[in-house]
């Protein structure tokens, strides 16, 4: 797999200059961008828009919609016509709040990214032990796109095997938070970078050196 789709930006800066600028730096290493909700509440859900108009790239929105059905219905509306190409779903909620979520991607074009569970230290304490189920689940509703943590390994090894070799799998938690990139790519077909690329000196040379570190 080329090396550009392995490696996923997560831009949570809150100004939209300074996020062109680091994207621009890294934009011949990635084609992917994660927009969560500190540049999209700073800047305004057309943000999402400029990036792909600016960089040719597929916008993933990191908004980790957990809600009722009817109101996720009108998020991931909203999400799509700003410009994403996928998002970010809590599966946490249940089979119905995660369907809705998939109908309206269907009808418009985007994709969901179900989340299993997340990379901190407190996900542990409640979201962990339901993952698996929360796995199977998106599997039983023909999901194909998934998220798992880089910082627990062995977690993200157990998602694999429950969404099996066909299904895409994407993974934060690399750099900043401790996951190491080839390790987590042993199993997870992308990494998620944000801190150690949009808050180096040298964004390129960041990317760069992660590159080097998964290529050996």
């Amino acid at each position: 797999m080329d090396v550009k789709n392995r490696i996923i930006l997560a831009m949570d800066l809150m100004d939209l200059d300074e996020a062109l600028r680091v994207a621009e730096d890294v934009s011949g290493y990635i084609n992917t961008i994660k927009i969560g909700y500190p540049l999209v509440l700073s800047e305004g859900p057309d943000v999402m828009g400029a990036f792909r108009e600016n960089f040719d790239c597929r916008i993933i929105a990191d908004f980790k919609v957990a809600d009722i059905p009817e109101t996720n219905e009108k998020i991931c509306a909203a999400t799509f016509r700003a410009g994403a190409d996928a998002i970010i779903v809590h599966g946490f909620t249940g089979p119905d709040s995660v369907t809705s979520c998939m109908q309206v991607a269907d009808e418009m074009g985007g994709d969901i990214f179900l989340l299993t569970e997340m990379s901190h230290p407190g996900a542990e304490m409640f979201i962990q032990g339901a993952a698996d189920d929360i796995a199977r689940m998106g599997v039983d509703l023909g999901i194909r796109n998934f998220v798992g943590p880089s910082t627990r390994i062995k977690r993200l090894s157990r998602l694999r095997e429950i969404i099996g070799d066909d299904s895409f799998l994407i993974s934060p938690g690399v750099g900043a938070q401790g996951g190491d990139p080839a390790e987590t790519l042993e199993f997870a077909d992308a990494i998620i970078v944000g801190r150690s690329i949009y808050l180096a000196d040298n964004p390129e040379a960041a990317v760069k050196g992660i590159i080097k570190s998964i290529k050996g």
